[in-house]
């Protein structure tokens, strides 16, 4: 092994398993290599392309067998595009990873005592679930080598995502699997009028040019946002393009753009300016109803975020008497939707345009024993605030994928509630948290969620009770 192997074949790797961030595993000579854009069960050679100390990666070059786990990929961008990278492996397969990758990390990193991890919970729809894609317009979108080798003009504009890797380039999107098509229509309709009005597409490495970015949001209600990003007030092509939107589809219902000077995309520091509609959306979860508005966070899959706060109110167990705390609340969609089974829910947020919402979804569902904090979690959540506002019996966490801050956890042991429902889209840092949590508390739940088909991310709800002799 002492020999330079970048760039070196390797022929005949039997590929074993998925891995992190959607790899497979090989072995050549004991050591790992993590390869892209196989399955398991496929035999392959293997162009290494990285050689690290303990592992190695690769890229297929040839393939001497096909996995029985493989399936016909459905999207055309698929293999170029990194939104949907497992397409090629059956969902089933899909599932039994997602579960694997759970308790991997929760025995790795957490290696803390484990109840039987529960069957993952499949998604009911393995295309077009979500309900927000975010699209970045380019003067540079990547050419094809057709395109590339072609004598004739090529129009290099183009509005689809980002290339796995690169800031400068996009993949323009014919169609997408994962949205409505609603969503496609919007899109393609988008760039149709556009070029045929000349405008002047972004260019992401001079930061100059008009159109941005383009934002669709659906909901379970039929209702549909779009938000545009220019950058720059010329209001004779930005009216035209609103315009010809509003006039071509009538299932629209919230027409919405933004003035970004900026040399990022995001848009939660400026004003969201209305065009046409109402300025939000209506989700609804049994009868609760939840108005999304451009800037508000929502669970990007409906239907499964349903299936995933019902598991988190029954791991509450709650009777009508508890006291919960919500952190990381979001809009409030948890805390609103455990409320009429608690005493009284508290929803900590670090965005305080997300705690507004949250209000007014409890507002607007005559829910009044929730009420809703901006701020910090962990400089919000101390001594003083548990004072003021009693002290938690149950704790349900769904922090970003970081995880929670040391002080959150040390504020945990410290109050003690009876259980503590952490929910995770990052089952590394929920593991990391739990092993911090484990001198107090005993694991004695996990549910993996499929939240995402077709990729490798996987939702993990933990129930962690506090250990009988640890209470206050």
């Amino acid at each position: 092994m002492g020999r330079k192997l970048k760039n070196t074949v390797i022929k005949g790797i039997q590929i074993e398993s998925m891995a992190a961030e959607g790899k497979c595993v090989g072995r050549y000579e004991n050591q790992v290599i993590f390869v892209s854009n196989v399955a398991p069960g496929d035999v392959a050679d293997i162009r290494i392309t990285k050689k690290r100390k303990s592992f190695l990666t690769g890229v297929p070059i040839n393939f001497q067998n096909y996995s029985s786990h493989r399936t016909e990929p459905f999207c055309e961008h698929f293999g170029l595009c990194g939104g949907c990278k497992w397409q090629h492996i059956d969902y089933e397969t899909q599932l039994h990873y997602k579960r694997q990758q759970v308790i991997d990390n929760l025995e790795r990193i957490a290696k803390v005592d484990l109840p039987e991890i529960q069957p993952i919970l499949p998604a009911k729809d393995i295309q077009r679930y979500r309900n927000k894609l975010e699209f970045t317009f380019s003067n540079k979108r990547w050419l094809t080598n057709e395109e590339i080798k072609s004598e004739t003009s090529i129009d290099k504009n183009g509005l689809g995502f980002h290339m796995p890797g690169r800031f400068d380039k996009i993949i323009d999107i014919n169609h997408c699997y994962l949205q409505d098509e609603i969503s496609d229509k919007i899109r393609l309709a988008t760039l149709k009028f556009a070029k045929a009005q000349n405008m002047e597409f972004y260019d992401l490495i001079k930061h100059c040019g008009l159109l941005r970015n383009l934002i669709i949001r659906t909901s379970n209600q039929q209702e549909v946002m779009v938000i545009i990003q220019f950058a720059r007030r010329e209001e004779d092509n930005i009216q035209a393009l609103l315009a010809h939107l509003e006039q071509q589809f009538p299932e629209i219902t919230s027409l919405q753009y933004v003035i970004n000077e900026k040399r990022n995309e995001t848009y939660q520091d400026l004003d969201v300016i209305p065009f046409s509609g109402k300025p939000y959306i209506t989700e609804k979860m049994e009868d609760l109803k939840f108005r999304i508005g451009p800037k508000s966070f929502f669970q990007t899959n409906s239907s499964q975020a349903l299936e995933l706060y019902n598991i988190a109110r029954q791991y509450a167990g709650l009777s009508g008497n508890e006291v919960v705390y919500d952190l990381y609340t979001g809009t409030g969609t948890i805390a609103n939707y455990v409320a009429a089974h608690a005493s009284k829910v508290i929803g900590l947020e670090y965005v305080a345009e997300a705690i507004e919402d949250a209000k007014t979804n409890a507002a607007i569902n005559g829910i009044h024993n929730a009420e809703f904090y901006a701020g910090d979690i962990k400089d919000l959540l101390n001594d003083e605030f548990v004072t003021k506002h009693t002290r938690p019996d149950v704790i349900i966490t769904d922090p970003p994928r970081a995880g929670m801050h040391q002080d959150v956890i040390d504020m945990l042991l410290k109050v003690a509630p009876a259980k503590i429902v952490y929910v995770s889209c990052n089952p590394a840092t929920q593991a990391r948290d739990v092993a911090l949590l484990n001198g107090k508390y005993q694991v004695t739940k996990v549910q993996p969620v499929d939240m995402f088909p077709q990729t490798y991310h996987v939702e993990c709800i933990c129930l962690l009770e506090l250990r009988k002799d640890m209470g206050n």
